[in-house]
């Protein structure tokens, strides 16, 4: 079985704008805008890097689940931890039994999905999900459209290799996770961090004022100086360890050649 970190969704007050600093940062594409998500009060685009992926959602009408999310984070930020498995029915047992509800059941063609209850999880919204072929992680993965290989350069970023929640009590949101996703929290050098496939899951103090969340993705990145260059270029804040782009701290990570 597996449990692999597979997607990282932004939710941001304009589309646009961060999909296009996204390309340009990290010469990345999109490979899928999905008319379904229309449904929920939003448009949408996917961009993978390697064989995970960006989506950046945004609200197209009031009173939406991610405007108020929006609201209550202070503007654009991080929405979504989506993972993917080979076994969605046994996960749904387990979230049964240590009583996190599911919000939301998604089910097409191939593919289906278990959107947690936020309250019940904390941190963020966490999705697992499954898609029919996709234990070869380079074939199908439902969300991102079924041309999405197409879509793929690691010219400048090669992977995702980890997501950062934060939290005004990191050890607590960990133990919360570590239950959920059956995967031990451990302390590695003073910081919690739990593993899955992939990536790895890391649980830090709130340090932004804008309280728990997904407040940033480890990029592997191959050409750091290009990254910066390029944010400078467009305005972005910007350390020599880091890019924010859509509210989220892109922590660029060197990779080993």
């Amino acid at each position: 079985m597996f449990l692999r970190l597979r997607q990282l969704c932004l939710v941001a007050h304009d589309l646009e704008p961060v999909v296009e600093d996204l390309k340009a940062v990290f010469d990345i594409d999109v490979c899928h805008r999905d008319p379904a998500v229309a449904k929920y009060g939003l448009h949408n685009a996917l961009l993978p890097i390697g064989n995970s992926f960006i989506e950046i959602v945004a609200p197209t009408r009031d009173e939406t689940t991610a405007g108020r999310y929006l609201e209550r984070r202070q503007g654009d930020g991080g929405y979504m931890v989506i993972l993917d498995t080979d076994e969605l029915d046994r996960w749904k047992k387990h979230v049964d039994a240590i009583g996190v509800r599911v919000a939301s059941s998604l089910v097409t063609d191939g593919y289906r999905g278990l959107q947690l209850h936020p309250r019940d999880t904390g941190g963020a919204l966490m999705e697992i999900n499954w898609s029919e072929g996709g234990a070869d992680v380079n074939a199908a993965y439902h969300p991102a459209g079924p041309h999405w290989r197409a879509h793929v350069r690691t010219t400048v970023a090669r992977a995702i290799i980890g997501a950062e929640l934060q939290s005004d009590d990191p050890k607590r949101l960990a133990a919360k996770w570590d239950q959920i996703l059956q995967k031990p929290a451990r302390e590695i050098d003073g910081q919690w961090r739990i593993e899955v496939d992939q990536a790895s899951l890391r649980f830090v103090p709130a340090k932004d004022g804008r309280g728990e969340g997904l407040g940033g993705i480890d990029v592997e990145v191959v050409d750091r100086g290009r990254v910066r260059d390029a944010a400078r270029a467009r305005g972005l804040p910007l350390t020599n360890e880091a890019v924010i782009i859509g509210g989220i701290r892109f922590n660029l990570i060197d990779a080993q050649r």
